[in-house]
């Protein structure tokens, strides 16, 4: 039973982790577990509660003692983890269209912002603040269902309130969200591995063509 539960925990990452980490914040990164729109996503890694908790282990929101703690949370009430991925969407979303209007140079509306301020209120009551340097805000006492979320909430409210917000950009190619931390902010690409290097051939070849009609 032990291999079985390890197999099925292998298999999910290894499905989440086809979405790169490209964002630069764990926000956006978040966001990024979807291509295409909400309302007719080409690809989605958050298929269920098992793929949230694996996703916050890629994305180093979690340890893998905390995941085992979440994995057996779920088991025991797969209510309760169904309708933590529900909100785990509708956070998404959230965060989709504070950071896509911003993104495109328009400011968030009023209620989707009020919403980010009572999940980050939430997040908050259950954080605890540890020193490790300076202080910052841990979930690692957190054994709720909601811990895989809590993180991202903040990291979203930390870039708003404590960012380059016309660094935050999206991908041309893929329409991926990435901060832009390059010096004279010209990152046009979520990658220039993927999105940049398929740029450059679809270049490449219509120009080609164009010099082969001529």
């Amino acid at each position: 039973m032990c291999q079985l539960v390890k197999l099925v925990s292998m298999e999910t990452v290894d499905d989440v982790t086809r979405m790169r980490l490209v964002g630069g914040n764990l926000a956006l990164d978040f966001v990024n577990t979807r291509t295409g729109p909400p309302d007719r996503s080409d690809d989605d890694v958050l298929m269920g509660y098992r793929e949230l908790v694996a996703w916050g282990i890629y994305a180093g929101a979690l340890i893998e003692a905390e995941a085992a703690v979440l994995r057996g949370l779920s088991r025991d009430d797969p209510d309760g983890a169904d309708a933590t991925l529900e909100r785990s969407l509708r956070i998404r979303d959230a965060l989709d269209d504070v950071f896509r209007s911003l993104a495109t140079g328009r400011d968030p509306g009023a209620s989707v912002l009020d919403r980010l301020r009572d999940d980050e209120a939430d997040a908050l009551s259950h954080a605890r603040l540890e020193r490790d340097g300076t202080f910052a805000w841990t979930w690692r006492g957190d054994h709720t269902l909601e811990r895989p979320l809590r993180p991202v909430v903040h990291a979203a409210i930390q870039l708003l309130t404590t960012g380059t917000l016309n660094r935050i950009k999206g991908c041309p190619g893929c329409g991926f969200l990435f901060l832009d931390e390059s010096k004279n902010r010209s990152r046009r690409w979520c990658s220039m591995d993927d999105c940049g290097t398929a740029e450059k051939i679809r270049r490449y070849v219509a120009a080609r063509r164009s010099s082969a009609s001529r």
